[in-house]
C-alpha cells in the first residue's frame, strides 16, 4: 500500500468509545507545545484565539504523543521527496486540533487506548513496544474499512480520523506543500487563439492586436 501516494491524491483533489481515563501528568508532560512561527498576515481575532489555545495545558500525555508520532510516520513516512509527518510537525498539529475542535478529543484518546489494549492482547505489550512488522500488521487490520472485521471497528474509526487529520496537517505544512510541488500563482505566456481555430471561424488578429496585445519581449 503506497500510503503517501494515496494521501497526496486526497490532498489535491463516528466516535470511538471513551475507554481512556485521563491519567495524572508529570510537570514535563504539562509543558506547552512550542508554536510554529507563522509570518503571514492574520486576522487579529484569529491570532488571539490561536494564542489562547496554545496557552492551554497539553491534552495528550507524553506517552500518547509518542504513540501518535509513530502512527503519523506510518501514515506518511519519510521518502526521497520530503520528510515524514512528524518532521512536518503533525503531532503538534494534532495537539492544536483537539483544542480547537474538541469533538476529536474522545475519538482520538479512545482510539489510542483501544490500540494499546489490542496490542497487549495480541502481542503482550504496548503498540510502541511492538516490533515494526507487528505494528504494521495491526495497522493493516484497521486501515481498510471494507475489509476490517467487526472486532476492530473502533480501531477502524480511530485510524480513519487520524489518517484524515494527518494528511491535513502534513499537506498544509511547508514541507507538505513542497511535496505536492505546488508553486502558487505564476505568470504564464498566452500566444493568442491558435491560427487553425481562427481560420475555422474566419477570424484573424489585426496588426494592431498583434502589435499591442500579443507581443512578448525577449526576457533572455
Amino acid at each position: 500500500m503506497d500510503r503517501r501516494k494515496s494521501l497526496k491524491l486526497l490532498a489535491t483533489g463516528a466516535l470511538a468509545t471513551p475507554l481512556a481515563i485521563g491519567a495524572c501528568r508529570s510537570d514535563n508532560e504539562k509543558k506547552k507545545i512550542e508554536a510554529i512561527p507563522f509570518s503571514l498576515d492574520r486576522n487579529p481575532d484569529e491570532v488571539v484565539m490561536e494564542q489562547r489555545l496554545l496557552a492551554q495545558e497539553n491534552f495528550f500525555s507524553a506517552d500518547e504523543m509518542a504513540t501518535l508520532t509513530v502512527l503519523v510516520d506510518i501514515i506518511i513516512p519519510k521518502d526521497e521527496n520530503s520528510g515524514s509527518a512528524s518532521e512536518a510537525g503533525v503531532p503538534a498539529f494534532l495537539e492544536f486540533i483537539v483544542k480547537d475542535m474538541p469533538q476529536h478529543q474522545v475519538p482520538l484518546r479512545g482510539g489510542l487506548r483501544w490500540l494499546e489494549l489490542y496490542c497487549i492482547k495480541s502481542y503482550g505489550h504496548s503498540f510502541r513496544a511492538c516490533e515494526p512488522k507487528q505494528q504494521l500488521a495491526v495497522i493493516d487490520q484497521i486501515a481498510y474499512p471494507q475489509k476490517a472485521t467487526k472486532k476492530v471497528q473502533q480501531g477502524v474509526r480511530f485510524f480513519s480520523l487520524l489518517r484524515d487529520l494527518t494528511a491535513t496537517g502534513f499537506y498544509t505544512s511547508q514541507q507538505g506543500v513542497k511535496d505536492l510541488d505546488y508553486r502558487g500563482n505564476q505568470p504564464n505566456r498566452w500566444d493568442g487563439v491558435p491560427t487553425d481555430v481562427l481560420a475555422e471561424y474566419k477570424l484573424r488578429y489585426s496588426e494592431k492586436d498583434l502589435r499591442d496585445c500579443i507581443r512578448y519581449e525577449d526576457q533572455g
